[in-house]
């Protein structure tokens, strides 16, 4: 089926021919949007089998079922969905299944600091639902330990009678990017857990990395200078999983198989997550009206990445601060408004943002 559905896009405009071919040969398998994996009954089965014909594996869970994690054979990473910090927000997140839905999150993170290789704690960014509670986040991942902490802005993709979100609870990645850095702190404060850090970044789907130092990173004594290895080497790892599938009580762990972090992924990159090798299409030629921006929000370089004048500055100063009074009033303590409308879908306007989306043909 695999290679069918690759055929098919064969002369479609943008499909390069060697990537075309490279994709008939599955190297890498994501058990995941297809219901619960885990729940599968063969699932160390499949996993074996995936291994055995040289398939990577990233399985993810909803963090539902601990001991079913537990039993489970070594995956090349494995995640588990974090959606929200509280019991309360649980519910109005995910509408779980069990009444104890909570108790089993708990116990499922708790259940990474048993598992020798790659574990990730995801969490999925909703302005408005679970964005302002990050020390509750912060305890959680302290359950487990988890190797990586990815934090991904949710994606909004239409209204459906299935969710009540609109694009306004969409972040940007500014913002999950400060939320990363707000919850590094709170990690910090906690005692007795692993230091974290943030390692990586993609602007483009909006997703931060957050990684244990002492697992991936390597600082130079004498520059100071900090080598992040968060890249996955694919080989070793299938070398290992096999050595462990014949004799059980071989173990290896995560940094038997990590391999150098290209500089264009690090935090802070010019190519902001991009491979420089792709190329990046825009659609009908659209570009941001601006590529920088103050810690207000107002812009300060436009499209060609120029300084903004005087003049054009203060002009756009004038009409956020006319935003501010027209969203918040005499209120100077947040910069947002969350509003509760029909359904209980939750409507979030921030003036910061109000020059952010805008583009220009080019």
């Amino acid at each position: 089926m695999h290679v069918h559905m690759i055929k098919e896009t064969k002369g479609i405009p943008g499909v390069l021919t060697d990537r075309w071919l490279e994709g008939h040969t599955v190297k890498h398998c994501a058990l995941s949007l297809v219901g619960e994996p885990i729940m599968y009954p063969a699932i160390n089965e499949l996993l074996g089998n995936l291994h055995e014909r040289d398939i990577s594996t990233f399985l993810v869970t909803n963090g539902q079922h601990p001991a079913a994690i537990r039993s489970l054979r070594p995956v090349t990473q494995l995640y588990v969905s974090v959606d929200a910090p509280t019991p309360e927000s649980l519910i109005e997140i995910d509408r779980p299944l069990f009444s104890d839905a909570w108790e089993r999150l708990q116990e499922s993170l708790a259940c990474l600091k048993e598992k020798g290789q790659r574990t990730v704690a995801r969490l999925t960014v909703v302005k408005g639902w679970n964005s302002d509670e990050v020390e509750g986040y912060a305890k959680l991942i302290a359950l487990g330990t988890c190797s990586i902490i990815e934090l991904k802005g949710v994606t909004f993709c239409g209204k459906s009678d299935a969710s009540n979100l609109n694009m306004s609870n969409s972040p940007w990645h500014h913002e999950v990017v400060a939320i990363a850095k707000t919850l590094r702190t709170e990690l910090d404060l906690i005692p007795g857990i692993p230091k974290y850090d943030i390692a990586c970044e993609h602007k483009h789907s909006c997703s931060v990395l957050l990684c244990r130092v002492d697992q991936f990173a390597v600082d130079d004594p004498v520059t100071g200078h900090r080598q992040w290895r968060t890249w996955i080497d694919y080989d070793k790892f299938t070398y290992l999983a096999l050595k462990n599938s014949r004799d059980p009580t071989f173990k290896f762990g995560v940094e038997d198989y990590v391999a150098d972090t290209p500089d264009w992924a690090l935090s802070g990159a010019a190519e902001e997550g991009f491979d420089p090798t792709d190329r990046r299409h825009r659609k009908k030629k659209k570009h941001p009206k601006y590529t920088k921006f103050d810690e207000r929000g107002v812009p300060t370089h436009d499209c060609h990445n120029q300084a903004l004048g005087y003049e054009e500055r203060t002009e756009l100063e004038r009409l956020m601060e006319e935003k501010k009074r027209e969203i918040l009033g005499d209120n100077h303590e947040t910069m947002s408004v969350v509003t509760t409308i029909r359904d209980g879908e939750r409507r979030l306007e921030d003036p910061s943002l109000m020059f952010r989306g805008l583009v220009v043909a080019m």
